[in-house]
């Protein structure tokens, strides 16, 4: 079976970049800086940028070109019982997608609202009563939202249009979705910072607090920023990687990547606070006081702030539809190129016809968000994320870095892409794969779990907990070990060239 290959080095950047530019820039990044020493936080985010988000991008870029393969495939020719671990990042992935859908289904909402203005000086009313309609607890799911469920439908629509004719249709789609949300951010953060009160909020944003660096939290929250926003650990890049030519340029390219995902979440953390500061100055609320993180920041805060916007119903219509168009778009590349993955290990595995894989897989996707789609789907939205993409992400993280750096070899995999790349990394890389990156993983693991079992998180009952949290963690392990067990059905001349491949 004839690999697929992107159209361009171009495009392959366009699409990397918009898998790890998504939700988490616009939203997760102001927030970190904001409870993270502000300014200060920039500091352990880009040491963890360059100690370990780099480090791992361009390591899966790396083994996904040299198996052409996805994951589970290509963690395999690395080592013979590397399998099951690409499957769990898949797994992980899967559910992942499955509740992020949901949340640009809410985004989609608040585009349609943006032409009445529903939402104008009553966010919190619109998107807990209108959007989600919530129910009092878990244990009541109350049915479904509407209008969550067929924002919902026409999410899981567009991600499979998306995907119809493989990278050659994303490619296509990334040339719109990753330079007009760009676009979109750039107009939003000149509007923001010429706003009277911009400066109350830009101020807050870089001034650094130096005392919050000597606090091992915040740095544990930049290494997990980063890992988080790079798209790594899911089993994407090595996908991605794998449509790569092998003479392709992978140290580059991967820093091209990086610091574009960074850049971005620089920018809007501009776009974030100069128009907090102008809500600040408007309201005479403290901006401390203000909610600069999570779903709170994106449906309630911001709107609120937009709908106070100088200039009538027009203006606010406007930068409503821009700020919401920028978040769908930004998170329409990061829901595809997550089933891109998954698809890319099935594909592999079981030689499926990929378009009609790419179809189960988004049925599968679109019934996975049904649950998450109801008027009780918010707390499971909530705790699911909490566990899975926290502790799977983390742990998943630091098995791939033993099985690369000690198993297989760090070494080999950095001779092998600094043969075809123009900078050429050093015995650093080595020590960060093997030491660095595993030993901030295990201590944020380790941290993450302490709290988790001394405390429920967000106050939910320990049954939801379970079957929401923990439950869900083990189901994806097993699935990955399950679904490992199934005999590879590669064509023999594939076979023999992976093995040949693995040896030398």
């Amino acid at each position: 079976m004839t690999r697929e290959r992107w159209s361009s080095r171009f495009i392959f950047i366009l699409a990397a970049v918009g898998s790890a530019v998504g939700l988490g820039n616009a939203w997760r990044f102001p927030g970190q800086a904001f409870n993270n020493g502000g300014g200060a936080f920039l500091i352990p985010y880009f040491v963890a940028l360059l100690t370990a988000g780099i480090p791992l991008l361009i390591l899966e870029h790396a083994i996904g070109r040299r198996a052409q393969a996805g994951a589970p495939a290509a963690l395999k020719q690395l080592h013979k019982k590397a399998e099951p671990l690409g499957w769990w990042a898949l797994a992980t992935s899967f559910v992942i997608v499955s509740y992020y859908a949901v949340v640009l289904g809410w985004v989609a909402n608040y585009i349609y609202s943006s032409f009445t203005l529903a939402w104008r000086d009553r966010a919190s009313d619109y998107f807990f009563g209108d959007v989600l309609q919530i129910s009092d607890s878990p244990g009541n799911l109350g049915g479904f939202s509407i209008p969550v469920l067929i924002a919902v439908v026409i999410t899981w629509l567009l991600v499979w249009l998306s995907l119809f004719n493989g990278v050659k249709t994303v490619g296509k789609v990334v040339m719109w979705t990753v330079p007009v949300p760009l676009a979109l951010l750039i107009i939003l953060m000149i509007r923001a910072v010429t706003l009277p009160g911009a400066l109350v909020g830009l101020s807050y944003y870089l001034q650094p607090d130096w005392q919050a660096l000597l606090k091992p939290d915040v740095w544990a929250a930049a290494y997990g920023q980063v890992f988080f926003s790079l798209s790594i650990l899911f089993g994407i890049m090595i996908a991605y990687g794998s449509y790569l030519s092998k003479d392709s340029d992978l140290t580059t390219d991967g820093l091209i990547i990086a610091l574009a995902d960074a850049g971005i979440s620089f920018l809007a953390g501009f776009a974030v606070f100069g128009t907090l500061g102008y809500f600040s100055n408007l309201t005479n609320t403290p901006i401390e006081e203000m909610s600069v993180q999570g779903v709170g920041l994106a449906f309630i805060t911001y709107p609120e702030a937009i709908s106070n916007l100088p200039g009538g119903a027009v203006s606010i219509t406007i930068f409503g539809l821009l700020f919401f168009l920028m978040l769908f778009t930004l998170g329409l590349d990061s829901a595809f190129s997550i089933v891109e993955g998954i698809v890319a290990g099935l594909v592999d595995k079981f030689q499926w016809n990929k378009k009609k894989t790419t179809l189960g897989v988004c049925i599968a996707g679109l019934l996975g968000s049904l649950i998450f789609a109801t008027k009780g789907g918010l707390y499971w939205l909530d705790i699911t994320d909490h566990f899975v993409n926290d502790f799977n992400l983390i742990a998943i993280g630091i098995i791939q870095c033993f099985v690369v750096g000690w198993l297989f070899g760090a070494k080999k995999i950095r001779a092998y892409f600094n043969e075809t790349s123009e900078i050429k990394f050093g015995r650093w890389w080595d020590i960060m794969i093997r030491y660095v990156t595993p030993i901030v993983l295990l201590y944020i693991s380790i941290s993450y779990l302490i709290e988790n079992v001394q405390v429920n998180y967000g106050d939910y009952e320990t049954r939801y907990i379970v079957i929401g949290g923990w439950a869900v963690v083990a189901a994806t392990l097993v699935v990955g070990l399950i679904i490992s067990i199934f005999r590879d059905r590669l064509p023999v001349a594939d076979s023999q060239q992976a093995s040949a491949e693995e040896e030398g």
